[in-house]
């Protein structure tokens, strides 16, 4: 292990390092506006200034979705060096599990008026529940499969391509291709998952109505807190000597595994971390938006989500949250003031971001502290 640990030193791990200094009051900062934001749409009247409409609170969920989305590929490509473009795959595979359990809980209260079947069953002549929706009624038995499904799935994908050394280019276009051909099989009716339209019209969780602004106000502090948790837990795994060792591996895997660390091992399980982290998010994602289809298998989803951590800062787990927000934000934006441009936008900024902040935002942050200190010694020692 001291011989792992000298060789990070090595090597680039100074900016994750330095931003994890920021990692308490970040959470704080987090905390404190979203505990805010539920408050004045909660306690403050309509025409109050400072009130927060329960779109924009749906809105800043969505966000928060979208933020874990971005930390669980900056926990696999900065930290590990795996560009993964199919991690829209398990974020859409977590979201269908969710997606399953809130059609269960519509029972007679479809347009079909059915008490097991949901409406696209019933509309396409099937006559019975398919054997994979048994026991999505369940929250507990549907929440393990959101996790359990993208797990396996990234576990399995992991295994063969990390063992056969897959690396580089030609692991992100396998990633590619998967998210693409679940994409394909989706969208077919015959799969059970509601075809083109996906799965939509959810009434209530937990027996709550998803319509009621004090529902969508704790699914809101439910995703905040959950990221918190998440950021918290990846920062100490990534701290630690198995983190070390990631590090090592992706600045340079030959020498890691002469070293004697079976590297494929470390790289399938932190896949595999990631894959469950991103189907925690669209579990969270779908009852906030209030719907799930294929389209979010879409490849330029993934792709998307891949600009975000390269905005923010690749390695720094802060800086992938900050690059989803801003981005997402923007996005927003843009889409209402200028539709047609907003993709030509984003390859812009794409490509001002790799050429000009190569570190993205942590990245130029750092930079400035880093002129700023520099300055002040100068001024010390005239």
């Amino acid at each position: 292990m001291k011989g792992i640990i000298h060789f990070v030193r090595g090597y680039g791990f100074s900016q994750g390092h330095e931003a994890g200094k920021y990692t308490f009051p970040f959470v704080l900062l987090l905390l404190a506006v979203s505990v805010f934001a539920a408050a004045a749409n909660t306690f403050l009247p309509v025409d109050s200034a400072l009130y927060v409409s329960t779109y924009t609170i749906t809105l800043l969920g969505k966000y928060l979705c979208y933020a874990m989305l971005a930390l669980a590929v900056d926990i696999i490509w900065g930290y590990c060096g795996i560009l993964s473009l199919g991690h829209g795959a398990f974020f859409a595979l977590g979201g269908y599990g969710m997606g399953m359990y809130l059609m269960r809980q519509i029972g007679d209260r479809g347009v079909y008026g059915h008490p097991v079947l949901p409406d696209f069953m019933v509309f396409l002549d099937w006559q019975t529940l398919p054997w994979f929706w048994q026991g999505m009624d369940h929250f507990g038995f549907a929440m393990l499969m959101a996790l359990f499904v993208p797990g396996l799935l990234a576990f399995v994908f992991g295994w063969l391509a990390f063992r056969s050394r897959v690396t580089g280019v030609y692991l992100s276009i396998m990633t590619q291709a998967l998210t693409y051909a679940l994409l394909l099989s989706f969208f077919r009716n015959e799969m059970g998952f509601g075809g083109n339209n996906g799965l939509t019209d959810f009434k209530e969780i937990l027996g709550f109505d998803l319509q009621a602004d004090s529902t969508r106000v704790s699914l809101f502090l439910i995703t905040a807190l959950l990221l918190v948790v998440l950021l918290l837990v990846s920062q100490r795994i990534l701290s630690s000597q198995f983190g070390k060792v990631i590090v090592a591996i992706r600045d340079a895997e030959p020498r890691a595994r002469f070293l004697g660390y079976r590297t494929e091992r470390y790289k399938v399980w932190l896949f595999v971390y990631s894959a469950v982290i991103a189907g925690i998010a669209g579990a969270l994602y779908v009852p906030q938006v209030g719907i799930i289809n294929p389209s979010e298998f879409s490849p330029i989803n993934s792709i998307e989500i891949v600009i975000w951590v390269a905005v923010g800062g690749r390695g720094t787990l802060i800086g992938a949250i900050l690059g989803a927000l801003l981005v997402n934000y923007a996005k927003t934006r843009f889409t209402a003031i200028l539709p047609d441009a907003w993709l030509f936008a984003l390859g812009a900024l794409f490509v001002l971001v790799t050429l000009y902040l190569p570190q993205g935002l942590i990245g130029l942050v750092s930079q400035i502290k880093h002129k700023w200190q520099q300055v002040r010694r100068k001024e010390v020692g005239a």
